[in-house]
């Protein structure tokens, strides 16, 4: 080998051995970002977990499920879940896609623009009583806006979760429908909490005395009285 050609391969070792050396910080600096996006974009884990997207279908906790409204062809779906008890909040019943004797039906519709604390208090105490009986499934017409209003009240009053994580699994829960949410977030964040869980405890109706709720049961017990 003459000097020539030596003299060449040092000087393609040295070529190697400095593009080795730009590609480091590269290589590193992309192995410290890419381990850290799936984290980023995890869910967290006490979020409620995707069942069946097609009808919003989620597991809130062991033995509650959210969902939009079902049709008759969704029951194949359900079913497995053991739902024993649905709570519909929309306006129409659930008579005509629900024809199994053995589940029992709750009508409780509700508008998250008149919402109030005697419709939390009447929705979250019967989902609490029908636990008793097994799983629950609730829903609306989409599983948006007023079931995202009743999970995420369920969530502060029985899961002791703050308002602002319920807030963040209601807007970043994969839902859908944010853009309709400013009532249910506004009752979220002006719900006097303590007063809701005083209420549910001692079988009142509302937080407020006057309540119409509250007059009429009161008118109630004077007339069964007399």
């Amino acid at each position: 080998m003459n000097r020539f050609e030596h003299g060449l391969r040092l000087v393609l070792a040295a070529l190697v051995f400095l593009g080795a050396l730009l590609a480091l910080p590269l290589s590193m600096a992309w192995g410290a970002t890419t381990p850290s996006a799936p984290l980023a974009n995890a869910r967290p884990a006490n979020w409620a977990q995707p069942l069946d997207t097609r009808i919003n279908l989620y597991r809130m906790a062991p033995g509650l499920y959210r969902s939009a409204l079902p049709t008759s062809r969704d029951w194949s779906t359900l079913q497995p879940l053991g739902i024993a008890t649905v709570i519909n909040f929309y306006q129409r019943g659930d008579e005509q896609w629900l024809r199994d004797p053995r589940v029992r039906q709750v009508h409780l519709p509700l508008r998250t623009d008149r919402i109030d604390d005697a419709d939390v208090i009447e929705v979250l105490r019967s989902i609490r009583q029908a636990q008793g009986r097994g799983a629950v499934l609730i829903h609306c017409k989409h599983g948006q806006n007023r079931t995202g209003l009743i999970a995420a009240m369920y969530r502060v009053i029985y899961q002791n979760w703050s308002k602002e994580q319920a807030l963040a699994e209601m807007r970043g829960g994969g839902f859908g429908g944010e853009e309709r949410m400013d009532d249910a977030e506004r009752y979220l964040r002006d719900a006097d909490i303590p007063a809701l869980r005083s209420a549910l405890a001692t079988g009142a109706c509302s937080t407020r005395a006057w309540a119409f709720c509250a007059l009429k049961d009161r008118l109630l017990g004077t007339i069964e009285g007399v």
